[in-house]
């Protein structure tokens, strides 16, 4: 390894050569707090900027191990420090002049939610710290400026690394603060089994968001309380007693006026899948790990998916067990949906009737007095909705908003009146004799069994002989491989596009490597994580022998 100096020289040898020269700067370097490594240069200074990474040995962090004990609290502390070290560098961004993106100082930027990044990693069995951040190496046109660049390196970077990356420098409070509140969240959703709830809304939480556009919380909003009957209080590690609105398992409904708050409430709960971070007003806002939102899209594709349960006797005698489209009906796109959730594992899910194909929803009474069972091929969501429930044990909160067939099948019913929860369960079972359910017996439930064999399309298949498949991620939306894309916008509970870039790079791997023409995806998945924890594993262990 290298040192600082022999890296300043190197720098003032290079000012004023062509740009490529910058090549000779890869490798590792020792300064006095950290090592740099510079890992990969931009081919000119208006190209993707150089990556570059700080690697803090553990006496040197001194993070203490009650702060990253377990992997949820190590997760927080990584989020923690890459949102001290963003703010660090934000000021110095751009400071060092020149052409097209020299100067650039950037790492992942945080959402409100807490997730695991290689832009952060702690390792856990040595309390070394490493940080990916990209600098944009500064050039005039294309002629090296080294003189900004040892700016950045030796008169930014240091005071930054100081400053948010040791834990002597940072305020012990507000870091052990972060691993309370991640111990508590994670008490709250080990609370979510053992009481038997789906969902758990804290009293005082803050659901709205600012703007459309912005997910930070209202100002002024109104607070969440939750009504007596539904009231759960729970007795959190760290801040006590907490109480809010507990969400039991079965079928709940969310119904209330337009615009009083019931797709608030119900992307709270998508959202609460993650854990947040302080002063978001969703702290405490805890949905099963598992939850799936639903929806319909489209023209979206489907590939050999089971949508018999909701979807059978097509004309055509089209077979619906192994359905396959390139351009499906909201209808058939929403049921593929739902046999991919439970494919995937689910316990419960979300669904807003606004984003839903109203004839995979529900048919009312009029209708199935002019179209007959006999001749109607959709088995509607309302009468499948108990039975995924009560004999394959997954929930549903379900968001309605104009038809009261739900009321029938709900084992609770919140009503949203100016962003405050009311439960009116009591209320909508002495009504429902007034107004009777006229669906009658559905087909036999039969859970799909996942048998889908993931392959290589043919186009890709063409491709890969010429040339290696590459990704690229085209924002949170979508992303492509070879000429192939995939479109994400419509699962509603990625936060991030480096989510999306996760699940390129994945498929990508799995394309290449597993996909055999036997397994199942599901087999691949697991596959897929079994090869992400080995790889951890490995880095770990790399490590400590470099050690």
């Amino acid at each position: 390894m290298q040192s600082a100096n022999d890296l300043k020289q190197l720098l003032f040898g290079i000012n004023h050569k062509s740009y490529p020269a910058y090549k000779s700067t890869r490798g590792a370097y020792q300064f006095p707090r950290y090592t740099l490594s510079i890992d990969h240069v931009q081919g000119d200074p208006f190209a993707a900027p150089s990556r570059v990474s700080v690697h803090i040995n553990g006496k040197t962090a001194a993070f203490p191990t009650s702060l990253y004990d377990t992997y949820e609290k190590r997760v927080a502390l990584q989020d923690y420090l890459l949102r001290q070290f963003a703010r660090a560098i934000a000021p110095y961004s751009f400071r060092a002049k020149g052409s097209g993106k020299s100067g650039l100082l950037g790492v992942s930027r945080c959402g409100q939610e807490i997730l695991e990044r290689t832009a952060c990693v702690l390792n856990p069995s040595d309390g070394s710290l490493i940080v990916n951040m990209e600098i944009g190496f500064p050039a005039n046109g294309r002629t090296i400026a080294s003189q900004e660049l040892i700016r950045i390196l030796f008169d930014f970077l240091p005071g930054c690394v100081e400053k948010s990356l040791l834990y002597r420098s940072l305020d012990p409070k507000a870091c052990a603060g972060v691993a309370r509140l991640c111990e508590d969240q994670q008490a709250i959703r080990a609370a979510l089994k053992e009481k038997g709830l789906t969902a758990f809304i804290a009293d005082g939480s803050i659901l709205p968001r600012e703007t459309g556009v912005s997910d930070l919380p209202m100002k002024h909003a109104v607070p969440f309380v939750s009504p007596e009957s539904l009231r759960v209080t729970l007795d959190l590690p760290n801040r006590g007693s907490i109480s809010g609105m507990g969400i039991p398992l079965g079928v709940t409904l969310i119904v209330g006026g337009g615009f009083h708050g019931k797709s608030t409430l119900l992307q709270a709960l998508e959202r609460g899948v993650y854990n947040h971070i302080a002063g978001d007003g969703r702290e405490y806002v805890i949905t099963d790990a598992s939850a799936v939102k639903l929806r319909s899209e489209d023209s979206r594709s489907i590939s050999n998916v089971d949508i018999s349960l909701f979807i059978h006797d097509l004309p055509g005698k089209s077979d619906t067990t192994s359905f396959s489209t390139a351009d499906a009906s909201g209808s058939t796109s929403q049921a593929a949906n739902v046999i991919e959730g439970i494919e995937a594992g689910t316990s419960l899910f979300l669904i807003d009737e606004d984003t839903s194909a109203t004839n995979f929803m529900v048919r009312d009474a009029f209708m199935q007095r002019v179209i007959s069972r006999s001749k109607e091929p959709i088995t509607p969501f309302v009468e499948r909705a108990r039975q995924l429930y009560e004999q394959a044990g997954i929930s549903t909160i379900l968001v309605a908003g104009s038809s009261g067939a739900f009321f029938h099948i709900a084992d609770t019913v919140i009503q949203m009146d100016s962003y405050r929860p009311f439960d009116i369960t009591e209320k909508v079972k002495e009504l429902c004799p007034e107004y009777p359910d006229a669906a009658g017996m559905p087909p036999v439930f039969q859970l799909p069994q996942s048998r889908r064999i993931m392959s290589v399309p043919k186009e890709l298949q063409r491709e890969r002989q010429r040339r290696p498949l590459k990704v690229k991620v085209h924002g949170i939306d979508s992303f492509s491989i070879g000429k192939e894309t995939v479109d994400l916008r419509y699962v509603e509970q990625l936060e991030d596009g480096e989510q999306t870039a996760s699940l390129g790079r994945l498929l990508e791997y799995a394309l290449e490597y597993l996909t055999d023409g036997k397994r199942t995806i599901p087999q691949i998945v697991s596959l897929l994580e079994e090869k992400l924890e080995a790889e951890r594993e490995r880095t770990r262990r790399m490590k400590e022998y470099e050690e």
